[in-house]
């Protein structure tokens, strides 16, 4: 996950090399969409030997670490306490219903017995493929997984390393040969997507590391990545398994959800979403739990249930999904703080997880006071701010409406005022610090 800023025009045109060609989404992956949307919520992992510094998953390129320095990690990463019983777990406790687990970020290091690399998690002193084990821990408990991997890596000679914007200071010599890289890259995709069951997403990332330099106009890639063949393998290999790209530009043919790094669709308050939000495939926002991605001794900047609530809802408002991020102690444990702000986040959804869940959003578009998500018959507000606002107009003047707040079950004043209907807002929702919800029913 990047932790610079990208300053990325949106005039670029990306060139159709870059995408798959010809690519007609089936019904079923059609499908796989609408379901994704329904999910809603889903947890983000980082973890790997990134995480034994303890200073985030960016160590190795940020302390300027050569290669033969930073390949020791593998020589005692042991994560004794992994239990993905316990993380499955306590992501659905959470409300969540996938989980998207790093295969592989940007230091190479791959979280699998892969038969492709040395540098894995079967060489180290754990000896243990933790993905297997979390891939039939998923399935025992019915939650969806699905997989980040890095396009880009730091380690490997083959990789056109010489024209990336990062992991310039690793030792490498090699003047790079993108043909052997992306041998290899297809061949670690088709065990991921043969040996692990079913995978609901490819979350890619990376491709940002061979654009044009920053505040650059041209959106375009120094490198043709040749996603025609990697997206045609995926979908080739199985066919339901969603497509992303956290390239920060609009999709490209073969992508089959748009993600947002750290922002809501539509907002770019990171500098990394300059992109227009699809019309056509299901959106996701990304976010983590501090201010880190993988696991850092000195992030103490928590975000409180409260901030994770009010951000999951402003996704589903958005008619996106809010894919949240931990990143677990190099021994495989979970923070206490992430533990305790979770178990406050399910208790919130398993009371109010139906205006979430299945819903979409933009209904109305986001407003001052809050947004607005439905399903079927029903619209839910959700009061986020009301400090400046006492009444609300509602967009459904040829329809017979009556509206409670699932707060405290009471009628909330609703009635047609020039032919529009006006919904006064309640006094409770004044105090109400999380999400004061009013549910709109058509008679």
């Amino acid at each position: 996950m990047k932790r610079f800023l990208l300053v990325i025009a949106l005039c670029g045109i990306v060139k159709f090399a870059l995408a798959q060609s010809n690519y007609t989404p089936s019904a079923s992956i059609i499908e796989a969409r609408r379901q994704f949307q329904d999910m809603k919520f889903g947890l983000f992992i980082h973890w790997g030997v990134f995480s034994i510094p303890g200073d985030g998953e960016w160590v190795m390129n940020n302390r300027k670490l050569r290669i033969h320095e930073y390949s020791h990690l593998q020589d005692f990463y042991n994560p004794a306490a992994y239990n993905p019983k316990q993380w499955v777990a306590m992501a659905k406790a959470a409300g969540m219903k996938y989980i998207t687990f790093v295969s592989r970020h940007h230091d190479g290091f791959s979280n699998w017995d892969t038969k492709q690399s040395d540098w894995k998690i079967t060489n180290t002193p754990y000896k243990k493929d933790v993905l297997k084990i979390l891939a039939d821990e998923c399935k025992a408990q019915g939650i969806k997984l699905c997989l980040y991997y890095s396009l880009l890596d730091w380690t490997r000679e083959d990789y056109p390393w010489r024209t990336g914007r990062t992991g310039q200071h690793s030792g490498r010599t090699g003047k790079g040969d993108y043909a052997s890289y992306l041998k290899f890259m297809k061949a670690q995709l088709t065990e991921l997507l043969t040996d692990y069951g079913e995978i609901g997403t490819i979350w890619f990332d990376g491709h940002w590391d061979q654009t044009n330099p920053e505040g650059h106009a041209d959106l375009s890639s120094r490198l043709d990545w040749k996603y025609d063949e990697i997206y045609s393998l995926i979908h080739q290999l199985q066919p339901n398994c969603m497509i992303g790209n956290n390239h920060h530009q609009t999709p490209f043919a073969g992508e089959d959800f748009q993600m947002f790094e750290r922002d809501l669709p539509g907002e770019n308050t990171s500098g990394l979403s300059y992109q227009k939000a699809s019309d056509a495939l299901p959106l996701e926002t990304c976010e983590t739990m501090s201010n880190s991605w993988g696991f850092n001794l000195g992030d103490k900047n928590y975000k409180s249930a409260q901030t994770v609530i009010r951000y999951l809802v402003g996704a589903a408002g958005r008619n996106a999904n809010l894919l949240l991020n931990i990143g677990p102690m190099p021994n495989g444990d979970i923070q206490q703080e992430f533990k305790d702000t979770l178990q406050a986040v399910g208790n919130w959804m398993s009371k109010y997880g139906h205006t979430i869940y299945g819903t979409r959003g933009n209904i109305m578009p986001p407003q001052k006071w809050g947004v607005t998500t439905g399903k079927e018959k029903k619209y839910y507000l959700h009061l986020l701010n009301t400090d400046s606002v006492s009444t609300i107009g509602l967009p459904f003047a040829d329809k017979k409406l009556s509206a409670i707040s699932l707060n405290d079950g009471s009628k909330v004043d609703l009635k047609k005022v020039q032919n529009k209907w006006q919904l006064t807002i309640p006094e409770a929702a004044k105090k109400e610090k999380i999400d004061y919800i009013i549910e709109v029913s058509v008679i």
